[in-house]
């Protein structure tokens, strides 16, 4: 470690602070280096000096002294900005109404809906029986105005979660005949999932408990028999589909498929005709999917079997399976259908045709029309496909915005639910009448605090790459904001794994628009905002160009006026937490502040270990390193093996232990060595949840405590911290 420079980093980041000096700042933690050789099949070899910090049973002592040294690190540091933590906490949270519920959705005869109580951190799940008078909008009204005759509840998560220090659920399912009530639930954040049952008649809770499991749950029509996925106990890879019998011993629960191929995930669920219970299996390049009657699920019939580079998905509805795909070169997918028996890719036939400009990101069957999710110029649409042949689609208002299909439990109705939201819109749920177009508000997420949309504007730019591409970007400010190159700009993204980072509303970002910064999301390659096309560009010995891109909206946002150079901060997490592990290399001196959140920055190693959960899912999207034309690509970018003696921004690093996506060893190991190597004065903090896992400590208002200390050391560093709090110089 190099105390000297480490020690004006600290104190650097408390140069405000009254009375603070060099002597009273505190030293980052030192942590031992332990040789260590990680050995490729093809012979290549690497040291990785703080490979030690990884113990897979979070028990190592030496270790967890470590993670709580940087904590405690952490929060002396950001003493001075407690003060601003805690009012970007207090106006966040004071922009929610706490008392909220969700719109409810109809289900064999019941209305289902989640709401909130003042104060408490987890939803009631909860449902009314379907009635004359009783539809969504009395069910809201007699929520707000704190009416619970009617209701009754199904899980009361503020009760379960007592005493734990992280509870989630993660699914529920009702059976058939409506009595009976299946939850998973996690108490670590790990994702290892508990199977329990709850007689909704009764009120009894059931002896049954199946352990080690994914929040994926489906009941058969017998309404005594739980259809469930086990987990592999090392790598967390869903293995097994098996079917549990109430009242009977779970050892015994037999087996309906076990996937041998490591690269696929797996789950279940039921058809919208409820006719089938189907098993899919997916991998980066692959599906394959089984399904058996409802009534009687002891024989799985495989719709198509795999194939490489061949993907699709189904539903069934009336006598057909509905079928998207991306064979036969459909590169952007199309829709096809096939008889209620199939068994063979011979007998689809095409329905929708593939479009070069239009990607199909999903459907929903009713009776007497189709509802098709699609996405064209990086907006995403939702056009109504009529019996009779005719479309249209449904309306959007702004230039940058996010549409999806919303909760559609029942089939038979002419009301499609589908969800709007911008940068500027907060969410909000329509439902649209397709037979006489009448629209309805059913509900718009409430933001208290005199917020007003009128006072943000968005807007969507588009920006040219290296290599000639055209990268959107969504961009929101204050109204009133000039482009004279003198404002802060947090510039966020991902890029991985197809997933779009679309442009929703945030009551935490409102925060940073009131204080003159701006707010951007980069579509950058590697997700699927401009389709299929912009994800392969994006992923295996492309991967590169994720990373170029978001340095390219960067300079392009600059040079644009809409931020000053030394004012640029960076957001991402996961693998977007990656991306920030490479801009960081690659561009240091174009970004003022890096937030890198659960970030997957050792590349190399985590691939070459099978036994790290998600490894073998992730082949096809980043390559197999034991291949050494993929191995010598991932080293090229691989942020941990990328360090290298040079003057980094300031950074924000942030893991959980229990992470079980993103192994907490990454991050610590990035740190350690970045510690290690970095030249420049600006502070370095890491901060590890150790009672959490992927998607942090759970708890509705815990996301923005944990935000708002991001947040503060963002706004500290870019000058915009007010009040007094520390903001480090240049």
């Amino acid at each position: 470690m190099k105390p000297t420079s480490l020690l004006l980093a600290a104190t650097l980041l408390m140069t405000t602070t009254p009375n603070a000096s060099a002597a009273d700042a505190p030293l980052p933690p030192d942590v031992a280096k332990k040789p260590h050789v990680v050995k490729a099949p093809h012979g290549a070899q690497r040291n990785d000096e703080y490979y030690w910090l990884r113990d897979d049973k979070r028990e190592n002592k030496e270790m967890l002294a470590y993670l709580e040294a940087e904590n405690a690190y952490a929060t002396a540091q950001m003493a001075a900005l407690k003060p601003l933590e805690n009012t970007l906490y207090d106006e966040i949270v004071a922009r929610i109404k706490q008392d909220d519920s969700s719109v409810p959705s109809r289900d064999r005869g019941y209305w289902y809906y989640s709401r909130f109580e003042t104060g408490q951190d987890y939803p009631i799940y909860a449902r009314r029986k379907d009635g004359p008078g009783v539809d969504a909008a009395s069910i809201q009204k007699a929520n707000a105005d704190g009416d619970f005759a009617g209701e009754t509840v199904l899980l009361n998560v503020n009760a379960m979660a007592k005493d734990q220090k992280y509870y989630q659920v993660g699914d529920y399912e009702i059976s058939q005949d409506n009595q009976l009530l299946a939850y998973a639930d996690d108490t670590n954040g790990r994702r290892q999932y508990t199977v329990r049952f709850k007689n909704l008649s009764t009120g009894e809770t059931y002896a049954d408990e199946i352990k080690g499991v994914s929040a994926n749950l489906v009941w058969a029509d017998d309404n005594k028999t739980l259809f469930y996925v086990e987990n592999d106990p090392e790598t967390l890879l869903t293995k097994r589909v098996k079917k549990h019998v109430l009242g009977t011993p779970v050892a015994q629960d037999a087996v309906v498929y076990e996937e041998k191929d490591d690269s696929f995930y797996m789950g279940i669920d039921r058809t919208r005709d409820d006719r089938y219970i189907v098993i899919g299996v997916s991998s980066t390049v692959s599906d394959e999917l089984r399904y058996a009657p409802a009534a009687d699920p002891s024989a799985f019939a495989v719709l198509a079997p795999r194939a490489r580079d061949v993907e699709y998905d189904a539903d069934h509805f009336g006598d057909r399976w509905v079928i998207r795909t991306n064979a036969d070169g459909a590169t952007n997918f199309k829709v096809v259908t096939a008889p209620s028996g199939s068994t063979s890719r011979k007998d689809w036939k095409d329905w929708i045709a593939h479009r070069d400009d239009v990607y199909i990101e999903g459907i929903e069957l009713f009776q007497g029309y189709t509802a098709v999710a699609e996405r064209s110029d990086a907006l995403e649409r939702v056009r109504i496909l009529k019996a009779n042949g005719e479309s249209e689609f449904v309306k959007a208002d702004e230039p940058a915005y996010s549409m999806g299909l919303s909760s559609n439990p029942e089939a038979d109705t002419p009301w499609l639910r589908y969800s709007y939201t911008s940068l500027t819109t907060p969410a909000t749920v329509y439902e649209l009448n397709v037979d006489t177009g009448e629209r309805r508000l059913l509900k718009r997420q409430p933001v208290l605090g005199g917020f007003d949309a009128a006072q943000y504007v968005t807007e969507r730019v588009w920006v040219p790459a290296r290599d000639g591409a055209r990268i959107p970007v969504s961009l929101v400010y204050k109204r009133g904001f000039e482009k004279n190159g003198k404002a802060a700009l947090l510039q966020y993204g991902y890029g991985s794994y197809g997933a779009s980072m679309d442009p929703s509303f945030s009551v935490v970002n409102v925060s940073l628009l009131d204080r003159g910064m701006v707010y951007a999301i980069a579509h950058i390659r590697g997700g699927e905002e401009m389709g299929r096309k912009w994800y392969e560009d994006g992923k295996l010995l492309k991967k590169k160009n994720t990373f170029t891109d978001f340095i390219d909206v960067t300079d392009y946002l600059v040079k644009a006026g809409y931020a000053a150079p030394d004012r640029v901060a960076a957001y991402g997490g996961s693998a977007g937490g990656l991306l920030m592990g490479a801009i960081s290399n690659m561009a240091p001196d174009k970004y003022r502040v890096i937030l890198s959140q659960v970030p997957f920055v050792d590349v190399v190693t985590t691939m070459l270990d099978a036994s790290i959960p998600l490894t073998t899912n992730e082949y096809d999207e980043w390559g197999n390193p034991e291949q050494k034309k993929y191995y010598d690509y991932m080293l090229s970018y691989s942020p941990y093996d990328n360090l290298s003696k040079q003057a980094y921004p300031a950074m924000f690093v942030g893991t959980g232990l229990w992470d079980s996506q993103v192994q907490y060893f990454e991050p610590a190991k990035y740190v350690a060595r970045l510690r290690d190597l970095n030249t420049g004065a600006y502070p370095l903090l890491f901060r590890t949840n150790m009672e959490a896992g992927h998607g942090g400590k759970s708890g509705r208002f815990q996301q923005y405590r944990e935000r708002s200390e991001m947040f503060a050391f963002m706004l500290g560093q870019l000058g915009l911290a007010g009040g007094g709090a520390a903001t480090a110089t240049h």
